[in-house]
């Protein structure tokens, strides 16, 4: 049984603000994730209410791409752009929207897509990790200092480039609280257990684990098994960095779009 947010038809003011932006997100059997990706979209609709903002999901959840494309179309727009909320660009973000596009251009032949960037390791997001962490310091009982270690734990891909660039966040995060990190993954190794490891082996003896994840879902709760001991840190969720970051991409892809018809 697939989650449904639903599809909802947009007005004649929202209608004529510009391009449509499809908000795809991931998708999850676990009906928290599609809650909360839905708060992530209203917020992000909120912001500029003359844009017709639709939220859709890649697997698992409702409404599909396929089918809020075909409502955008159905609903007269010409021209729509698609924003990953995707925290790294792999297969989702590189084969399969992209595979998802193609089939619906055909389908739809006078409504131009435009596929936006992925979120990816922005300083913004970092810093909204940041604060989820220093949230969740705070409300435990480990005291400040340098022998406090994070373990940035992220959902993983097959490929070793996209996990190299996901790394990037732990590093980054390190730079930004002085603290060491290390990095793991729910789907793949390093494990959480592994960082761990290697951060008590670096000296650090109270571990917080900095959650690299959008929504909660099965995932977020594989880590919290394999650690129940430790301290995790809330997904970063619906955020004021996170809906910029959206609509940044979201106006650089419709200048590309504009360019291309000038």
């Amino acid at each position: 049984m697939t989650a449904s947010i639903g599809i909802s038809a947009p007005t004649p003011a929202r209608a004529s603000g510009g391009p449509a932006l499809i908000a795809v997100a991931h998708g999850s059997r676990d009906p928290r994730s599609a809650a909360t990706m839905a708060a992530v979209v209203a917020d992000i609709a909120d912001a500029r209410p003359g844009v017709d903002v639709r939220p859709a999901f890649l697997d698992l959840s409702a409404p599909s791409v396929d089918q809020v494309i075909d409502a955008v179309a159905a609903q007269g727009h010409t021209r729509a752009i698609v924003a990953p909320l995707l925290l790294g660009s792999a297969f989702h973000a590189r084969v399969d929207l992209p595979g998802l596009l193609e089939a619906a251009r055909a389908r739809h032949p006078r409504l131009r897509l435009t596929q936006a960037d992925v979120l990816g390791p922005d300083a913004r997001l970092i810093g909204a990790l940041r604060e989820r962490v220093r949230e969740a310091h705070a409300a435990s009982d480990i005291t400040e200092g340098p022998r406090v270690g994070i373990a940035v734990a992220a959902v993983g891909s097959s490929s070793v480039t996209a996990n190299t660039r996901t790394a990037e966040v732990a590093r980054r995060l390190a730079a930004a609280t002085g603290l060491r990190t290390e990095i793991c993954f729910a789907t793949t190794e390093p494990t959480l257990p592994e960082a761990v490891s290697r951060l008590r082996a670096r000296g650090s003896e109270h571990i917080l684990v900095a959650t690299w994840f959008l929504a909660p879902g099965l995932l977020t709760d594989r880590l919290a098994a394999a650690a129940p001991d430790l301290v995790h840190a809330d997904v970063i969720g619906p955020d004021p960095a996170l809906t910029d970051i959206v609509w940044d991409r979201y106006d650089a892809a419709r200048a590309d779009m504009l360019a291309l018809t000038a």
